[in-house]
């Protein structure tokens, strides 16, 4: 059996989905890279909400998800931007997704990190921002889990200059018990972002984030970079301390920076590693044993998939992301919160599905052909 499916002309073309999914099993715990995957939140279907209420968030699929990533061996990066930080879940329900997942993650033996941001504002003076950054480190440190101290909104719109940056973050790691993860994240995932660190020339900002982890390398775990740009990702890495991690958040070349080179790797924090979650496992326990070449003859086919996901606007990599969920079984409906599911064209989901089959990413092939038959459906797409 074939499956219609449109491209970006307007067209159908045939496709013949894969009869069986690629074998893969959960294994031992990682020894050479810490991973984590950022996980999405799961809508609640029935709720009667419109695209700005607070998020109805279905807690029991969204943390089975989270047990799902777990079970692979892989660390869960929670409330992070792909659970739709900013753009459906507020501050509220990111509180009680990462109170949630930290009694899970306790229960299981999992690992977690959660986001630490301001988005209890819309805009404010450094002080409320800074007293905003507050409020969320006390709870994810009440949580039990590790804080991601994400990019601030928020702080582009109030800092005057580096200096700025430098008071807040070094005031809030003064403050942090255990060692963060400090998050760059580029604006090509929220504009909002655009000069962080006081600065739109990259190389300036790099020297201010430097700064800011130079000043406190003992209540810095690692640093999250998310620029889509493999060569500035590598340069930084090498310009860490001792003892400071660099986590590639880099959707578009994490293969080629978590193998690494003769002078060092990035461990990863990735949202594609949601949808690739099995796959992305069984990559690293390959790297464990020092076949790097095995490593990426796994997760080098995988790329053209993210590169898809986050094409630009990237921010909507999310839709494409539940999309997966949802015919990988997952969850049994593709609806997302603040009605995110409308964000990508339907060649584009139809390209998505193409390219996650391919790999083999459905444990139930027929059932994702039969869901995706039946969005096509919904669009007017006749079989």
């Amino acid at each position: 059996m074939t499956v219609r499916l449109p491209d970006a002309t307007g067209a159908l073309r045939a496709y013949e989905p894969r009869p069986e999914p690629l074998a893969v099993a959960p294994g031992a715990p990682f020894t050479s890279r810490t991973v984590f995957s950022a996980a999405h939140v799961v809508a609640d279907p029935y709720a009667d909400v419109s695209p700005d209420s607070p998020a109805a968030v279905d807690w029991d699929v969204t943390l089975a998800f989270r047990r799902h990533l777990w079970s692979h061996g892989l660390g869960v990066a929670e409330a992070m931007d792909t659970a739709q930080r900013g753009m459906g879940l507020d501050w509220a329900g990111a509180a009680e997704l990462i109170r949630r997942s930290a009694a899970e993650a306790k229960a299981v033996g999992g690992r977690i990190a959660c986001g630490v941001g301001t988005d209890q504002l819309t805009a404010g003076s450094l002080a409320e921002v800074r007293a905003a950054y507050e409020e969320q480190l006390a709870v994810v440190q009440e949580s039990g889990a590790q804080a991601v101290l994400m990019a601030s909104r928020a702080l582009a719109a109030a800092a005057s200059g580096p200096e700025d940056y430098l008071e807040v973050y070094g005031h809030l790691l003064r403050q942090s018990a255990e060692p963060v993860i400090l998050h760059w994240l580029g604006p090509m995932f929220d504009p909002a972002l655009e000069g962080y660190w006081g600065s739109s020339d990259l190389d300036a900002a790099t020297d201010t984030f430097l700064e800011v982890i130079a000043a406190h390398p003992d209540k810095v775990d690692g640093i999250k970079v998310s620029l889509l740009d493999a060569q500035r990702e590598i340069d930084l890495r090498r310009r860490l301390p001792q003892g400071v991690r660099c986590y590639t958040g880099d959707d578009f070349n994490y293969p080629e920076l978590i193998a690494g080179d003769e002078q060092g790797f990035s461990h990863a924090l990735l949202g594609i590693f949601d949808p690739l979650g099995p796959l992305a496992a069984q990559a690293v326990r390959v790297l464990d044993t020092g076949d790097a070449a095995g490593f990426r003859g796994l997760l080098d086919p995988t790329v053209e998939l993210s590169r898809h996901l986050f094409q630009a606007p990237t921010r909507f990599y999310k839709t494409g992301v539940v999309l997966l969920a949802w015919l990988a079984g997952h969850q049994s409906h593709f609806t997302m919160v603040g009605g995110l599911q409308s964000a990508r064209s339907l060649p584009h989901l139809a390209r998505a599905y193409e390219l996650a089959d391919g790999l083999g990413l459905f444990p139930d092939p027929k059932l994702a052909e039969e869901r995706m038959r039946n969005l096509l459906s919904l669009y007017g797409v006749d079989q």
